[in-house]
């Protein structure tokens, strides 16, 4: 049995806590709100993420950063990309021993073009750990909670490392794979919540499978050029973390990327879109760090782009879908040959 700590109680963080205390681990469950942990300890639930689902006694709810760490031998970042920074300083302060450091959140930082697992290793410095894991998949929490079928892949340059989060996990509802391609992973997992975004806003206009499984697909293509462009694997994309991700997020309830998207279709803007959510909508702050990375880089990505113009300069949908239905002739194969030529020419 170890001693994992969970940092983010949100409801990836309390599913993946729930993972580990089935896994029969000691589970400490970090929030930065005292009545939060409070709550959660006293009801074993935690309604305001996971309504209608048992918490197991193993996992104990904290606000103390320092004490939530202590003595534990694996600490695991789900909280929201904007958060990372904020929390890796607050831990580089208490931290004290050697730890497996993994993160389970899907992002990247704007401006800066950053990975979490770059995020978090520019804090930290790579001080009392050797490399970030970062645990990935299709897979909503509140299927994790009630123990279906899920898969997930641990991905680190060290692979070492990728096994041990693996064995944590690996149980006969959730299987992990492992993957040497951390990049590939990272950014399979941060992009595909710009293309559900895009989904909803399908279907909150009214439109059918057919436009949303050329969205899926076309987006799928942004994602395999951006991500190759830095030194991602392309066939990572067709994966787990890649296509796998892209269809769960593009295509249920319960993601919340699709949630906004389809509200975004409906003609509401964007802040009466967030406060009605509740919970971050990462896809919207991924969708700024994608438009700028993507100019910096020369990608093409045009629903990218049009996502961008809804999100922030009030672009209609109806407008941006005929816009992209109207761009230019050309060949599908294009994409394809331009990923692989950038994949073996490295």
């Amino acid at each position: 049995m170890s001693k994992i700590a969970v940092l983010g109680a949100g409801s990836w963080g309390t599913a993946l806590a729930m993972v580990l205390a089935d896994n029969s681990h000691e589970v400490r469950l970090w929030t930065h709100n005292r009545e939060h942990a409070e709550l959660i300890n006293q009801t074993h639930a935690n309604e305001k993420y996971l309504p209608g689902v048992s918490i197991s006694e193993k996992i104990t709810a904290y606000h103390d950063l320092k004490k939530a760490t202590e003595d534990v031998s694996t600490i695991l970042f789900v909280v929201p990309t904007k958060a990372v920074r904020g929390v890796c300083r607050q831990l580089a302060e208490v931290l004290e021993h050697p730890v497996t450091l993994a993160h389970g959140t899907k992002g990247i930082e704007p401006d800066s073009f950053k990975r979490v697992s770059e995020i978090i290793d520019e804090e930290l410095s790579n001080r009392f750990y050797n490399n970030v894991v970062v645990l990935s998949g299709p897979s909503h929490a509140e299927e994790v909670s009630q123990r279906q079928p899920t898969t997930l892949t641990a991905s680190s340059e060290n692979i070492e490392e990728a096994q041990k989060v693996q064995d944590l996990f690996i149980n006969s509802n959730l299987r992990v794979y492992t993957s040497p391609d951390m990049i590939g992973v990272e950014l399979g997992g941060a992009l595909k919540n710009i293309i559900a975004l895009g989904a909803g806003i399908s279907d909150g206009l009214g439109y059918g499978d057919n436009a949303k499984a050329a969205l899926i697909t076309r987006g799928l293509a942004e994602i395999a050029r951006l991500g190759s462009s830095m030194g991602a694997n392309p066939l990572t994309f067709l994966g787990l973390t890649g296509v796998g991700d892209l269809i769960v997020t593009c295509t249920s309830v319960h993601s919340r990327n699709w949630r906004a998207g389809n509200l975004l279709g409906q003609n509401y803007k964007l802040p009466d879109v967030l406060d009605q959510m509740g919970m971050v909508v990462e896809g919207v702050r991924t969708t700024r760090a994608a438009h700028q990375l993507a100019d910096k880089q020369g990608i093409d990505m045009p629903i990218t782009d049009g996502l961008y113009r809804i999100l922030f300069e009030e672009a209609k949908p109806k407008d941006v879908v005929d816009q992209l239905m109207n761009r230019d002739r050309r060949q599908e194969m294009d994409d394809l040959s331009l990923i692989l030529s950038n994949r073996f020419s490295n």
